[in-house]
């Protein structure tokens, strides 16, 4: 196994319930370190809304995820966690939660019961490809039983480089964000070289970079990059609340999602934005922009706070007679005249339209490393149905390696206990298979 976070561990408690000796491998000095940040606000396991809805949220990779996530869902999930000793409750969003809203607890618990298990641990062993097929070196540590197995797999150490022999691996490495905890994507141009389809690493789940139109220029451009200083002085960190938010991909396709998000130092980010993070992301990356817009006001009709805005402000400010008639204060007001031009506002029509619908150009999404998840991955074309490489029989991918993407919500982490299991229930297949078949004979 190499890769200690939740998929490698899923996969390796799989092989060792079956009798097989299993060691994880893994960079860093200790284990499931960006499983640990996960839950540092609360882990978010799972999701318990209905199968079909569950299975949508994994868009175009849905027919791929559906068996692995029908066998290992929600409820087994939870109950695996319940045989740990961890408690889970539901949340009012949905979301399926450890009652201690911790993953340490998990994770410990977990590991105490692999080493139970006879699982072997491994750190600070970075995986650098396979070794050539005359490689000296040591058969220690096999990854699966036998060191004649015909894995060769080449390791950086503290001590040095090291050879290990397996009979079958499992990969499960995670996908490009968060460097620091271990997903750094250094393995894809190992698999790459190794002749294996991986489709290129983007940023999930992630902010975005605005532009905000130049003075000779409109809401279709040219942009200048960022918020203007005064705005991100003022503002930046600021949460927004109670807005919806719409954007129309190139097919037609209509997003749109209600919630809060976050103002950065350049752009926005946050649970609303990261929910329609895929499509923005795409078309951002097409087109060179993606115009986000937002609803500032979504309780009220676009013809309400038109005759609202008409009304006479005497000798009120404009700051009062927004606050007055349509509610818009503070950071909304501020986006509003960070996003529409000056004579907007002499307009009550133009003002309410752009209040119900005010454009925010996204030109790029922020740099994959500060990303919750990753994109793109090993294409599932080049595994087969028990998640084998063709081109590397014996050799299993699992977890954020695989090309998949998911929102936040509890179907990262379902998916990749999921593809876990079915990777080590793969491997035992293909072992017991091998073991089955009988002996060549010499030439």
């Amino acid at each position: 196994m190499i890769g200690g976070g939740p998929a490698g561990l899923m996969a390796a408690e799989t092989l060792a319930a079956a009798g097989l000796q299993v060691t994880v491998f893994d960079a860093m000095p200790s284990l499931g370190r960006k499983f640990l940040l996960a839950g540092r606000g609360g882990l978010n396991l799972t999701h318990s809304e209905a199968q079909a809805a569950f299975l949508g949220r994994y868009g175009a990779r849905r027919a791929q995820l559906a068996p692995l996530i029908e066998a290992f869902g929600a409820e087994a999930l939870r109950a695996w966690a319940h045989a740990l000793g961890i408690d889970t409750f539901v949340g009012s969003s949905g979301r399926v939660f450890p009652t201690e809203m911790k993953a340490a607890p998990l994770l410990r618990a977990w590991l105490a019961r692999l080493r139970a298990a006879g699982v072997h641990f491994a750190v600070r062993h970075r995986w650098r490809g396979w070794a050539a097929a005359d490689a000296a070196g040591p058969a220690t540590g096999p990854l699966l039983s036998n060191p004649r197995g015909a894995q060769a797999l080449r390791f950086d150490t503290p001590a040095g480089e090291r050879i290990v022999h397996a009979d079958a691996v499992v990969l499960a490495l995670g996908g490009g964000s968060w460097a620091k905890l271990g997903s750094d994507g250094a393995w894809v141009p190992l698999l790459r070289a190794a002749g294996v389809e991986v489709a290129e690493l983007l940023p999930a789940n992630c902010g975005f970079d605005v532009g905000r139109p130049a003075a000779d220029g409109g809401a279709a451009g040219p942009f200048l990059p960022g918020w203007s200083p005064h705005f991100a002085e003022r503002f930046r960190g600021q949460p927004l609340k109670s807005v919806v938010a719409r954007f129309t991909a190139a097919d037609g396709t209509l997003h749109e999602r209600a919630g809060e998000c976050l103002i950065s130092a350049s752009g926005i980010e946050g649970g609303l934005i990261y929910a329609l993070s895929a499509p923005l992301r795409d078309a951002a990356r097409a087109q060179g922009s993606a115009t986000l817009f937002l609803d500032l006001a979504p309780g009220r009709s676009l013809a309400r706070l038109t005759s609202e805005l008409a009304r006479p402000r005497g000798s009120r400010s404009l700051a009062s007679h927004l606050q007055s008639q349509a509610g818009i204060k503070g950071l909304k007001a501020g986006l509003l005249r960070e996003c529409l031009a000056p004579a907007d506002f002499d307009d009550p029509a133009r003002l309410a339209a752009g209040i119900k619908a005010l454009p925010l150009s996204l030109l790029a999404a922020r740099p994959l490393d500060e990303a919750i998840s990753s994109a793109g991955g090993v294409r599932f074309e080049a595994v087969d149905a028990q998640l084998m490489l063709h081109a590397h029989p014996g050799v299993f991918v699992a977890g954020e390696m695989l090309d998949w993407e998911a929102p936040t919500g509890g179907y990262l982490l379902t998916a990749c206990f999921a593809s876990g299991l079915a990777a080590g229930r793969g491997a035992q297949r293909w072992l017991s298979a091998r073991s089955a078949l009988p002996p060549r004979r010499s030439p």
